[in-house]
């Protein structure tokens, strides 16, 4: 059984990606370990199908992380500092998301599964004033960290997150640059969650930004025919 340890658990992506893997929703049964920071989360990620671990990434040591991974077959960062403090942004959104890819390298978890945004690029345009400057300067920081590892990591850039029901349908946007002014980059988290579940799986999104929005092709072929 396919062991994934899922760091920022009760996040509202990975809320809806914990149950698919741990039921079998997508796929085989997962053995899923759901990370989060606070005691008083544990029962909660318990009860969507995986196993709590509580650790704090924020302030958690590179050795701290890799022994949360220990004997995991992948993981999948999906946690944030949710924006507002652009210190704690970057401690959270760069700092400790690149500790957690050092641990996966030491932990020897091949699989890394980033859930990033869609304007993870050099262009995305946001400027330094904005209060969203932080988050896309520590989001593309810890991206290009990613990319310089060894791991067989996927980066996923999903549009506008909506709480729509899921399609199970996805379009796949351009790898590189800006996407363009007025695309309709909207997506229902909970068809992120099926993308990350899906991802895990295939080989083809290996060394990829895959940046997406809903669209009209089912998830496992979008991503099995990547250009």
């Amino acid at each position: 059984m396919m062991k994934v340890v899922v760091i920022g658990a009760l996040g509202k992506v990975a809320r809806q990606l914990v149950p698919l893997l741990a039921d079998g929703g997508t796929g085989p049964v997962v053995d899923v370990v759901g990370v989060v920071r606070k005691p008083e989360q544990v029962d909660r990620v318990a009860d969507l199908g995986a196993d709590p671990a509580l650790l704090d990434v924020e302030h958690a040591s590179t050795d701290e992380i890799a022994a949360a991974l220990a004997g995991a077959d992948a993981v999948v960062w999906s946690a944030g500092a949710g924006g507002g403090n652009p210190e704690r942004t970057y401690a959270v959104d760069r700092d400790a998301a690149i500790r957690s890819m050092d641990a996966a390298a030491s932990a020897g978890v091949r699989r890394y599964v980033m859930v990033s945004w869609v304007g993870s690029t050099p262009e995305h345009g946001v400027p330094e004033s904005a209060g969203f400057f932080a988050y896309a300067d520590a989001k593309l920081a810890a991206d290009d960290h990613l990319r310089t590892t060894d791991l067989d990591w996927t980066i996923l850039g999903p549009g506008t997150l909506t709480d729509e029901p899921p399609t199970g349908r996805i379009a796949v946007l351009p790898e590189t640059g800006a996407v363009p002014a007025g695309t309709d980059t909207s997506v229902p988290r909970a068809d992120v969650a099926q993308v990350v579940a899906a991802a895990l799986r295939e080989p083809a999104t290996v060394g990829r930004f895959v940046r997406f929005s809903a669209g009209e092709t089912a998830i496992p072929t979008a991503l099995r025919n990547l250009d």
